[in-house]
């Protein structure tokens, strides 16, 4: 099994829908620059993967790495039901970030085929449900079939070798999860670029660099990403905290400051967020 610090696995969710599909239909080609699940739960599909052509049935999972040009499209009386699920800020160990070592994007899961598609028949009820905590609750599952995926022996390859990292690769993976980790533990602290450089034994212009390499985003960038992570929770879940107490909570004494920081962030401000959640 390949293997994931449980200290800093924390994959960002972009999307997750469920689609019927009845033919005839067609997409267009593409391809993304993060992770991408295309899951057929049940029926049969036709995929063009990398110019290639596949008929594909129910229990079919499709792992697209970044850049892996795909598109769906399906003949009269073709019919599936698929769940497609996009997202990033997943590293294996000495791998490169969101990478997974794949022979194929075609994957027919073993042992865990039956537990995967248990979970992804739960997302999509989860989905229909539409209940508070939904993004919680299906970041949980997504969270799930990752790891079932690292589990199944016939998911993931161990002969791709040309993809792994150079030791000194490696020590900069490493070093940017220790920060990772030490933010997540510390986001309410008084934190600065300099007091991080000076506790991972670095410099201030080194550790930015390397963190955006690794990340695409500042240290102090992704703590503050951390933190608003951390307010919507609370407002999405504590009904009586007033936004005050949820600034001070989550390290912002300036709850004006707080605000301005979420509505940026999400579009909208705390109190417009808790009367929207609340229609």
């Amino acid at each position: 099994m390949f293997k994931v610090n449980a200290k800093t696995f924390n994959p960002e969710i972009l999307y997750v829908f469920d689609v019927a599909t009845i033919g005839p239909s067609s997409g267009s080609n593409h391809h993304h620059d993060f992770l991408e699940l295309s899951i057929i739960v049940e029926g049969e599909s036709l995929y063009t993967i990398s110019n290639q052509d596949y008929y594909l049935e129910k229990e079919t999972v499709l792992l697209f790495n970044p850049g892996i040009s795909h598109y769906e499209h399906s003949l009269t009386d073709m019919n599936n039901i698929q769940l497609h699920i996009g997202f990033r800020n997943v590293t294996l160990d000495y791998l490169p970030k969101n990478f997974f070592p794949v022979d194929s994007p075609i994957i027919h899961l073993k042992e865990k085929n039956t537990e995967f598609f248990a979970i992804c028949r739960k997302i999509i009820l989860e989905r229909s449900a539409n209940e508070p905590g939904i993004d919680l609750m299906i970041k949980s599952l997504v969270t799930q079939l990752i790891v079932l995926l690292l589990r199944d022996e016939c998911a993931l390859t161990t002969t791709t070798t040309q993809a792994i990292l150079s030791v000194e690769e490696q020590k900069k993976q490493q070093t940017v999860k220790d920060v990772i980790h030490y933010l997540e533990s510390n986001y309410t602290d008084d934190i600065a670029l300099n007091d991080l450089a000076h506790i991972f034994f670095t410099s201030p212009t080194n550790l930015s660099r390397i963190f955006k390499e690794e990340t695409g985003d500042s240290p102090i960038n992704y703590l503050i990403k951390i933190r608003l992570e951390q307010a919507k929770l609370l407002l999405d879940t504590e009904m009586d905290i007033p936004i005050k107490e949820i600034s001070k909570l989550i390290g912002y004494n300036d709850a004006l400051y707080f605000s301005k920081l979420f509505k940026k962030h999400y579009g909208q401000s705390p109190s417009a967020f808790i009367k929207n959640k609340n229609k």
